[in-house]
């Protein structure tokens, strides 16, 4: 979601800013803007909607000093959530006497209530947003302090006192030319981290915003404030007891962040898939006693929650434990039943997708162990778990996830080896096919060309459908939502033995169908044939993804992607690999933007 940057140095922040915008891109935004502070001119803002590019050109028609020399400056690229994505809502917002911006991640859930009171003392608005209400209040709680405190000290407080006043999930950043050379900001349910460099300090919601200047990171805490000038990072509470976050050091190299040659950065993610699987496998497990476990519940989003399902799958049939698999976003308002001897399992690329993160919360409220699987080191859903099982899938810019899904699959599996192990049951054959995946995922994608073909014949067609049964349903939906998230594609995901009751109506003539079939030796197999020749029989073309070697279904296939042999519940390894190429490929016959489709965030920091 929303992207965050803060600089306090001795450079010019403007081009530190604009650069750290650029790398934060990948989140999902729909305006932009910068503010830079100075001795000279004060504070100069600018902020257009719409992409990057439409806030370098504003930036080119202005003269200010201000944006040439000044020397602090936050930027930040918007999701919009309250008011429509316009040049007057998007971000710094400057309070009415032009002495503070600010710009803020999340949503202020009384900003309503605070609106009124400020309107009723005279401020006028000048955006639909509720972000306006916390430059205003600091403002007022700079001039009430004023006297009794100056310098950075100042602003460090008045944030703290806003802080205080405002309800819901907020990262808030703000400058002022009344304290040069100082940015303040407060965080609360939502991601922010602190870069430390040499004589210059940075804030962002990720650390890809500041890692080409410093590797040294700080992770901030629940409820605190953070004071940076370039010769120091002060940490404080809300409640202004000293404080201290977490250090560690990206480890990420910054050519993993950049396209390396690809057209897209998905194309790129796609093929680091082996090597990010390979790094999983090699994690270390947590410690974390698995003894106890009389039943698992799954909660995560989107992608994951499509790993999620699959995990279902094996941890009932390694570990012989129920597993119950939940849509984060409905988890707490179904009252679950959940105790001691519950581990709940958290997904989360970001480890900071909001609905999973309250959803984790409501777990542990009822006390149940929760366990995160995350590929970001150091954030919420990590920090706040009884442990946690590192991806290592590294940076992924796409916003459609493509080595995350992989990833948090094979992390679910070792999460489900683990389980049927503490109960006695060996699956040796399953942990040595997982060794043998990174190897067939190289194979597979050295063979796409005729995938890459199927997608520009695929491109006008007016729908698609996907179906499976088994794990190959749970790809099926996983198919079906990167064709719409890219290609603006109606897609649907069903069951296969779902079709004769109801969605079979869907087929006309020449409709696509993506089908995942099971290995020639599953018992779903025949069933799945079975309902290939259904729909071809109402006209479909039907799209097979098979195994090598299986001869069967060529009869009844217009067309045939071919993955490697491995154990049924492996096998969303290789089948989704064909639907991610799939639709980075129609989309990009479409001419969509693959990397940063409409209306779409990499992460979901609000619920």
């Amino acid at each position: 979601m929303c992207g965050i940057v803060g600089y306090a140095g001795g450079r010019p922040a403007l081009d530190i800013v604009m650069d750290g915008l650029r790398r934060l891109e990948y989140r999902g935004y729909d305006s932009a803007g910068v503010a830079i502070v100075d001795d000279v001119s004060g504070l100069a803002v600018e902020k257009a909607a719409g992409k990057l590019i439409n806030l370098e050109k504003a930036l080119a028609e202005r003269i200010d000093t201000g944006f040439d020399i000044g020397m602090t400056g936050i930027g930040h690229t918007r999701w919009a959530t309250h008011g429509g994505p316009t040049d007057r809502n998007a971000h710094p917002h400057v309070s009415a006497d032009g002495r503070v911006a600010v710009i803020h991640n999340g949503i202020i859930e009384n900003f309503a209530a605070l609106r009124a009171s400020l309107e009723a003392d005279g401020v006028a608005f000048r955006s639909d947003t509720d972000t306006e209400v916390a430059a205003h209040l600091m403002a007022a709680e700079m001039r009430a302090l004023r006297g009794s405190l100056e310098g950075p000290a100042l602003l460090a407080e008045a944030m703290r006192l806003v802080a205080g006043q405002l309800e819901g999930a907020f990262t808030l950043l703000a400058t002022s030319p009344d304290v040069p050379g100082a940015v303040v900001a407060a965080r609360r349910n939502s991601p922010l981290v602190v870069g430390r460099g040499n004589g210059e300090n940075f804030l962002a919601s990720d650390v890809s915003a500041f890692m080409e200047h410093t590797r040294e990171a700080i992770e901030l805490g629940q409820d605190q404030v953070v004071l940076i000038t370039p010769d120091s990072v002060e940490i404080t509470g809300f409640d202004g007891t000293p404080a201290s976050g977490t250090a560690f050091v990206v480890d990420w190299n910054l050519a993993a962040a950049e396209k390396g040659g690809y057209d897209f950065y998905m194309l790129k993610e796609i093929a680091e898939q082996p090597q990010a699987v390979a790094d999983t496998l090699l994690s270390r497990f947590p410690d974390l006693s698995l003894d106890e476990v009389r039943k698992v519940v799954i909660i995560a989003c989107g992608t994951a929650y499509h790993a999620g399902m699959v995990a279902g799958y094996a941890i009932e049939q390694w570990a012989r434990i129920p597993c119950d698999v939940e849509l984060a976003s409905e988890f707490r308002y179904k009252d679950p039943i959940l105790d001691d001897s519950t581990l709940v399992i958290a997904i989360s690329q970001s480890g900071e997708t909001m609905d999973t993160l309250m959803a984790l919360r409501h777990a542990k409220a009822q006390g149940a162990r929760v366990l995160a699987i995350c590929n970001t080191n150091g954030s919420t859903i990590p920090r706040e778990s009884d442990a946690v099982l590192y991806t290592h899938g590294g940076p992924e810019i796409a916003v459609a996830s493509t080595k995350a899904f992989l990833t948090q699959l094979v992390a679910c599996y070792q999460v489900g080896l683990r389980l049927g192990a503490a109960r006695g049951f060996s699956h040796a054959d399953v942990a040595a096919a997982l060794r043998a995946v990174p190897d067939q995922l190289r194979a597979l994608l050295a063979r796409t060309d005729a995938i890459r073909e199927l997608a520009y014949d695929l491109a006008t067609a007016r729908q698609v459908l996907f179906i499976g049964r088994h794990v190959g349903y749970p790809v099926a939906l996983e198919g079906a939502l990167k064709l719409k998230e890219l290609a603006y594609m109606h897609a649907e995901g069903f069951a296969a033995g779902e079709l004769k009751h109801g969605p079979i109506a869907l087929i006309d003539e020449g409709t696509p169908v993506i089908c995942v079939l099971p290995a020639p030796g599953d018992a779903l197999h025949g069933k799945v044939v079975s309902n290939i020749q259904e729909v071809r029989a109402r006209g479909a073309r039907t799209i097979v993804i098979a195994e090598e070697g299986d001869e069967a279904i060529v009869p009844f296939a217009d067309d045939v992607i071919r993955v490697p042999v491995t154990p049924a519940l492996l096998a969303p390894l290789m089948t989704t690999v064909p639907m991610q190429i799939l639709a980075c490929e129609i989309a990009a016959a479409r001419g969509h933007d693959v990397d940063q489709p409409r209306n779409l965030a990499k992460s979901v920091t609000v619920e």
